[in-house]
């Protein structure tokens, strides 16, 4: 079962999630309701999801639920997105690394160029497979030793919530999954698309960080004190200055300790986060008005159209025009 290019540009893009024996429920329900929930403008559905197996026929979970899946492995060569959820069988992987045949013959269905994708430790079946070799990828960080004797020449990151190298992405966790799907919205759509996702199911649209933050869960400090009311004044006021230090004694912190507490709850530093903040929202305002890309950079922090452009081609590789010609 395959289609042609023609074929395929007379649908909608198709995300197949290919789920093995040991699945973990809640990964395959985040890619259908995630990709399922996203809607243009005119409120058509963008994505069509649908599920594959080894063999038609019941699918085991880690819980007392089967699934009755109808598509084999053929459904694999007609995908433009191929998701590959965690197994319990993944905490066993051959001591050789390699890819089971079963697997394999189910992987030759995927067509060159088709984009891949892994939840948790579905990371070892894309690395057995050869798809991950120099290439960056994370898993879950419990299994990151594992991982790293037998895929030396993946470029293993445990400490971010997702990555994404060419064709390929990975996420670190069951959560992370809805990051990475949020995050594949993103780049198809648009951040006002994934937005409207992410409210549905209520979930934050971005969550900062990595998954770092989530390995040991700081201890609280005697005050019980937080950085969450300098984050919610920071995005009130994205379009002005912010120093470390302003931020810091609005919780009545020295910077030293602010800097500190704001890393563990966050996983980066007050400026990479205020950073990240600013592209999201200068993302929003070249997808959703028609303002000068001037008052787009004042709106967001940057200051000068020069800034945001430097900026928004090294974190998303277009200019501002570019990137509102193709999600406006």
């Amino acid at each position: 079962m395959s289609t042609t290019a023609d074929e395929r540009a007379g649908r909608r893009h198709r995300v197949v999630v290919f789920v093995r024996d040991g699945l973990l429920p809640i990964e395959f329900g985040i890619v259908h309701r995630l990709f399922g929930e996203a809607r243009s403008r005119d409120g058509e559905p963008l994505y069509e999801v649908l599920t594959c197996a080894l063999a038609p026929g019941p699918v085991r979970t880690d819980t007392d639920v089967t699934l009755s899946v109808e598509h084999g492995p053929a459904l694999l060569g007609t995908a433009d997105t191929v998701v590959v959820p965690a197994s319990d069988q993944d905490y066993d992987p051959p001591a050789d690394g390699g890819l089971p045949r079963h697997l394999a013959d189910a992987f030759a269905h995927i067509r060159p160029g088709t984009r891949v994708a892994s939840i948790c430790t579905g990371s070892f079946v894309l690395a057995a497979a050869g798809l991950l070799e120099n290439r960056r990828a994370t898993t879950h960080w419990k299994s990151a030793d594992a991982f790293r004797r037998l895929y030396p020449d993946v470029h293993l990151d445990p400490g971010v919530l997702y990555t994404h190298d060419g064709p390929v992405l990975t996420a670190a966790g069951v959560a992370s999954g809805i990051d990475l799907c949020l995050y594949m919205i993103r780049v198809d759509h648009g951040a006002s698309v994934a937005n409207e996702v992410a409210r549905g199911t209520v979930v934050p649209p971005h969550r900062s960080g990595g998954q770092a933050q989530f390995v040991t869960t700081p201890v609280p400090e005697a005050d019980g004190a937080s950085t969450s009311g300098a984050r919610a004044r920071a995005l009130a006021r994205l379009d002005q200055p912010l120093s470390l230090r302003e931020l810091a004694a609005g919780e009545s912190m020295s910077v030293r300790t602010f800097t500190r507490r704001f890393r563990a709850e966050t996983g980066m530093s007050p400026t990479q986060w205020i950073l990240e903040q600013r592209i999201i929202r200068a993302r929003e305002l070249l997808e959703n008005t028609d303002l000068p890309v001037d008052d787009v950079a004042g709106a967001a922090g940057f200051g000068t159209a020069t800034s945001l452009r430097q900026h928004l081609a090294r974190t998303v590789g277009v200019s501002p025009s570019a990137y509102r010609a193709t999600f406006r």
